[in-house]
């Protein structure tokens, strides 16, 4: 079954880049920008990687964060991602950042954006991954500072397919970005937002009636009868990420975890890894954890896998060519 996993085709559509940093690499970058962080080794930042919350987690996410600098910086931190693509048979992947978390620190959008881009193309020439980048904006801070970021993008539009909405949930409702996201929209920008984490199912209902969004990121509280057959009717994909709810505290244990019951209620479901530096295993760990702790059969790794790409947001062409090699594969095995 772990076989069966690792050479699935899939697609990864919830990945926060900044969450995809593995400790090696913080460290190594740090000392390549003279910063001084409080880790005097690999090991003690490793030991950090550790929390009980989403707030704990955010603490460290954003301290590590703190240590990117250049475009050099941004490029390899995508491209350590975008290898581990490779290596887990990712053949599309849609991927989160959070500008704010750099531009509030001084640095500068283009600088930003352009390290990560870079390492795509590349990615792309050299696995054949295809990707597109989905920026987030924190629900932390004002919808003003939201509207400034949106601004800041506007000369890299080409290069941004989506916005989102990440960062703390509780008390920051989709709401709050309500004319933000409006503004998004007309800039041609496909709203997705992260909603019922730990936020209640009111919070995935604004998501989909005032943010209008394409897909819900965690979703996991929508167990409203009303609420599953809205997301069922619009046919809203929720990006689920099992070892992300586990850290989190999210879920209990995965033996606990509701995607079977989300399956058996007719939601489309996909599998993804979230912040993997921190929560433990890249995508295919996901699925093998989560395939252990449910018993999930062939078929249903197959359906979460044609699902990813079913519910990218490439076209329908793209979409075709991807979930026939997922089809052809199951076939076989």
């Amino acid at each position: 079954m772990q076989r069966f996993i690792r050479q699935l085709p899939k697609a990864e559509l919830h990945l926060h880049i900044e969450g995809s940093f593995q400790p090696e690499l913080m460290f190594a970058i740090a000392q390549r920008n003279n910063i001084k962080i409080k880790y005097t080794s690999i090991e003690e930042v490793k030991e950090a990687y550790k929390f009980d919350c989403l707030q704990d987690f955010l603490d460290i996410y954003y301290a590590g964060a703190g240590v990117l600098i250049t475009e050099a910086d941004f490029y390899d931190l995508t491209w350590a991602y975008l290898e581990s693509c490779a290596k887990e048979n990712v053949r599309h992947t849609e991927i989160m950042f959070d500008p704010q978390t750099h531009t509030d620190r001084g640095i500068a959008f283009e600088t930003v954006i352009s390290g990560i881009s870079k390492a795509c193309k590349a990615a792309e020439k050299k696995f054949g991954i295809t990707s597109f980048l989905i920026m987030s904006y924190l629900r932390h801070l004002s919808e003003e500072k939201a509207f400034k970021t949106l601004e800041e993008s506007l000369p890299f539009k080409h290069l941004i397919k989506a916005v989102g909405l990440d960062s703390s949930e509780r008390g920051n409702p989709p709401s709050k970005f309500k004319n933000v996201f409006e503004a998004s929209i007309k800039e041609g920008y496909v709203p997705v937002a992260h909603a019922g984490e730990e936020g209640p199912a009111a919070y995935i209902w604004e998501a989909l009636n005032i943010l209008h969004v394409r897909r819900i990121d965690h979703g996991n509280n929508c167990f409203e009868d009303d609420l599953i057959e809205e997301i069922v009717k619009r046919d809203i994909a929720l990006t689920i990420c099992p070892l992300s709810n586990k850290a989190l505290k999210v879920v209990d244990d995965l033996k606990s975890h509701p995607v079977k019951k989300m399956i058996e209620r007719g939601l489309k479901v996909t599998i993804n890894s979230d912040d993997p530096a921190y929560f433990g295993g890249q995508i295919n760990q996901n699925y093998i954890e989560l395939q252990e702790a449910l018993d999930l059969s062939k078929e249903e790794l197959f359906e979460l896998a044609k699902n990813s790409f079913q519910y990218s947001f490439l076209d329908e062409l793209t979409k075709e060519k991807y979930i026939s090699e997922v089809v052809s594969f199951y076939s076989k095995n």
